[in-house]
């Protein structure tokens, strides 16, 4: 089994950063968004009014079986999280991170704005956390 495991948002990304890394990483994609607000509770808006309008999130539809592999490639393994590095990447980057219960208080946030080799090993020597804000 590989030592590390890298998380991107599309497939095609995953297989051409694997043949960068080697055998010690294993690159999976999320396939972009994983879960959002639910659409249940009261006016539909998956939150919670009553206890300081805390966010309901459920895992998307389609998306059970996505998170249940990267549930189990992440056990017993280091993850850095390579989410494209916009908004809605770092968001991406909270809901895998908080779904696989990663410390976001970790420097397991991989960024880059190119995928070449020399790109993606910078990336790998400067994990940095996720951007909170």
């Amino acid at each position: 089994m590989t030592e590390k495991l890298v998380i991107v948002e599309s497939p095609s990304k995953a297989k051409t950063i694997n043949s960068y890394l080697g055998k010690d990483y294993q690159v999976l994609s999320s396939v972009g968004h994983i879960r959002d607000l639910a659409t249940s509770g009261p006016g539909g808006l998956g939150l919670d009014v009553n206890n300081n309008f805390k966010p309901d999130y459920q895992i998307s539809k389609g998306k059970t079986k996505v998170v249940n592999e990267l549930k189990k490639a992440a056990k017993n393994r280091e993850v850095l999280i390579a989410t494209d590095p916009d908004r809605e990447g770092e968001a991406i980057a909270w809901h895998i991170a908080d779904v696989l219960n990663l410390d976001i208080n970790q420097k397991n946030r991989i960024v880059f704005t190119e995928i070449t080799k020399p790109a993606i090993l910078e990336a790998i020597d400067k994990p940095r956390e996720i951007d909170m804000d």
